[in-house]
């Protein structure tokens, strides 16, 4: 058993709040397997060894905290301030969620599978109407809007492959600010990205919030999706990674390396938005009224 000075040592050790070092960066650009890189972000409980592999875990937060709420906006909301387009999503598990337009919901798919008492995850969606948008990133939400569709893939229930979701919401929210959805371009190796969220890791203080994350350069763009080191705590499943150049929305937060601290920067995957197109004009079709089935498929996950 670790004495309590050496398990000491190894929970103190932190990556610092900036981009991840060269040798980090260098690691994830040269292709090596990006989960052997963060071998410190693993917790030690007791006399348990700490894992060699850590795995990359959904982070959606499964004990739908509340906040305090209050029933009217802010008289001076900026607009211009298009971190106000980043909202919560409450159910029965919370998640992190993107306005792309006045009645549009970029999310995690995890975020809206239907799950059973015990918490397994099944391949179908959540009642829509079982889904709550909280409006503002303070500690008090200012607003709520319901949810009336889901448009998802046919797969990435858990994570993985078509963890990507669009929530057509009960009406379209007027004066509240959008971002940029990059579905027209990839993501490009070594672009810099932040994730921004509601998370809380299970050392963060204070209550829940909208948080700017640190992040870095995307280290290794795949097939569907992109890895980068980033800070990112359970709940913010769902939020966008975010191009600060080219302020827009480049990823959806899907999973991530985490070890209960917001403060740590850790090897994380988020879903590519150009490569679910079709889904994207799916939901503009569903919002304007049009019925799923006289739409051309769009659920398919073949690639």
């Amino acid at each position: 058993m670790r004495t309590r000075e050496a398990i000491a040592s190894v929970l103190n050790r932190r990556e610092p709040r900036s981009s991840p070092p060269s040798s980090l960066g260098a690691r994830l650009s040269s292709g090596l397997p990006w989960a052997t890189v963060f071998v410190s972000t693993s917790l030690l409980v007791g006399c348990g060894q700490p894992t060699k592999r850590p795995i990359a875990t959904p982070a959606s937060h499964g004990q739908a905290e509340e906040r305090p709420f209050i029933f009217q906006p802010p008289v001076d909301l900026d607009i211009e301030n298009k971190v106000n387009a980043v909202v919560r999503i409450v159910g029965d598990v919370t998640c992190t969620g993107t306005l792309i337009a006045e009645d549009l919901v970029l999310t995690a798919h995890h975020c809206v599978s239907e799950r059973d008492a015990d918490g397994t995850v099944h391949n179908r969606d959540k009642d829509p109407e079982s889904l709550t948008i909280e409006l503002g990133g303070d500690d008090l939400p200012w607003g709520e809007v319901k949810v009336r569709a889901i448009v998802s893939p046919d797969c990435g229930y858990v994570s993985g492959e078509g963890d990507i979701a669009i929530l057509v919401l009960s009406r379209k929210l007027v004066g509240v600010p959008t971002l940029s959805p990059r579905i027209e371009e990839a993501p490009t190796q070594n672009e810099s990205i932040y994730p921004i969220g509601f998370g809380r890791c299970a050392l963060s203080r204070g209550p829940i919030h909208r948080i700017e994350r640190v992040g870095g350069p995307i280290g290794k763009v795949r097939g569907g999706d992109f890895i980068a080191v980033a800070s990112v705590c359970p709940g913010d499943s769902g939020g966008p990674a975010y191009s600060a150049n080219r302020q827009d929305v480049v990823g959806v937060v899907s999973a991530s390396v985490m070890d209960g601290d917001d403060a740590t920067a850790a090897p994380s995957i988020f879903v590519r938005l150009d490569a679910w197109r079709e889904l994207f004009s799916a939901a503009k079709e569903i919002a304007n009224g049009t019925s799923p089935s006289e739409l051309p498929p769009f659920r398919s996950c073949q690639r």
